[in-house]
């Protein structure tokens, strides 16, 4: 089943020209049969990034949100805070399940990712980190699979016509 995703790239140094991690996240989507809705950039100011998110979470034509970069600990890294009011709920196991994999690569430098996912408004988003490492482990490792209906036991996919009930 092909989805609709928007990418999102935040950063205050990347353009489009040389986004490495975003250029992957697109080729992977396609790849994998999606359809890229929308690509953009955004840099670390927390009410830019909410700007954009919120716009594709109203889009009753996208499905998942990606974004990648500002999740670290400087000053400027506020994606997260960006995000995280937004959803409606949070999906703890994904941070959890990036770390342990990211654990395997790069030991306990893993703790420093602040990665999140959630539903808001019926919208699939996750918050990744912005190197290539991290959005190769995301995609590869979790959001593939989650993101195909031949997932098994289950899948995110199967969840989408149930996310909006009340």
């Amino acid at each position: 089943m092909a989805l609709a995703i928007a990418l999102l790239t935040v950063s205050d140094t990347r353009s489009l020209a040389d986004d490495q991690s975003g250029n992957l996240l697109q080729q992977r989507l396609e790849v994998a049969g999606h359809q890229l809705i929308e690509r953009c950039m955004a840099p670390d100011n927390c009410y830019q990034i909410r700007s954009v998110v919120s716009r594709w979470i109203a889009d009753e034509d996208v499905q998942v949100i990606i974004t990648n970069g500002g999740t670290g600990l400087t000053g400027r890294d506020g994606t997260p805070e960006a995000v995280i009011p937004l959803l409606d709920k949070k999906i703890d196991g994904f941070g959890e399940l990036f770390r342990v994999l990211s654990f395997e690569t790069i030991g306990t430098s893993s703790l420093q990712s602040r990665c999140v996912a959630g539903v808001a408004n019926g919208t699939f988003i996750f918050v990744l980190p912005g190197s290539l490492d991290a959005v190769t482990t995301a995609w590869d490792r979790l959001i593939a699979a989650q993101l195909d209906l031949n997932t098994r036991p289950c899948n995110l996919v199967q969840l989408l016509p149930r996310l909006l009930e009340h």
